[in-house]
């Protein structure tokens, strides 16, 4: 059976596992909610847990809600470079750093106007790192209740903590603080790198079942 979640800001470790371990295709037909994965990540920094948080172009009220797949980045502030700079102070000691920031760091560079599809993009370039297929169907129309597939879109949601078995592994600061779990998938990748996807796969999604 299929999987429905939401294209997030660089997916958390929980989401990734579902995208590693099953049969999953995009919501992509929703409206835009605040509060949610949709333009934020967590990452570890020597300080501890740290938000990345892309802003966005805002409509005005008379408009009425916004379509996920029409929220506009708002480039005005340069988020991008500020991202990478984030990235590079946390994780450029990492083990794995440096062998995938050449696949990376383009994203930051590059100039891009929505937000949906900047997720997209960078789901697409982890995939590639991870040697998995990237997730290709999406919605086409938009259904609060969903029968045949399992609806996993509460994962975007900054507001839940899903259920499932962490396992930990060696972050970067770990003599700093104790193991933070489900961040980022790019604090799996840049820590564990080839062993990023076996890490997922094993992972045991009690949510899924729940």
């Amino acid at each position: 059976m299929k999987h429905l979640i939401h294209p997030t800001y660089f997916p958390n470790i929980a989401t990734f596992a579902v995208i590693a371990q099953q049969d999953v295709y995009w919501e992509v037909m929703d409206n835009y909610q605040k509060q949610t994965y949709r333009n934020r990540t967590y990452v570890c920094t020597d300080n501890g847990k740290h938000i990345l948080n892309i802003p966005i172009v805002h409509v005005g009220k008379e408009k009425g809600r916004q379509k996920y797949k029409d929220v506009q980045l708002d480039n005005s502030y340069a988020w991008q470079r500020q991202h990478w700079r984030t990235l590079e102070t946390a994780y450029r000691s990492s083990p794995f750093f440096e062998f995938y920031e050449d696949e990376i760091v383009p994203l930051f560079l590059e100039k891009h106007t929505h937000l949906m599809d900047f997720n997209l993009k960078a789901i697409e370039i982890i995939c590639d790192c991870l040697q998995i297929e990237t997730p290709k169907e999406r919605t086409t129309e938009y259904k609060s209740n969903i029968k045949d597939s399992i609806d996993l879109r509460f994962l975007a949601n900054a507001k839940i903590e899903p259920k499932f078995n962490t396992e930990k592994y060696i972050q970067v600061f770990s003599d700093r603080h104790t193991f933070i779990p489900n961040l980022s998938i790019l604090d799996l990748l840049f820590n564990e790198g080839t062993n990023a996807l076996s890490y997922l796969k094993e992972l045991k999604l009690g949510f899924i079942n729940a």
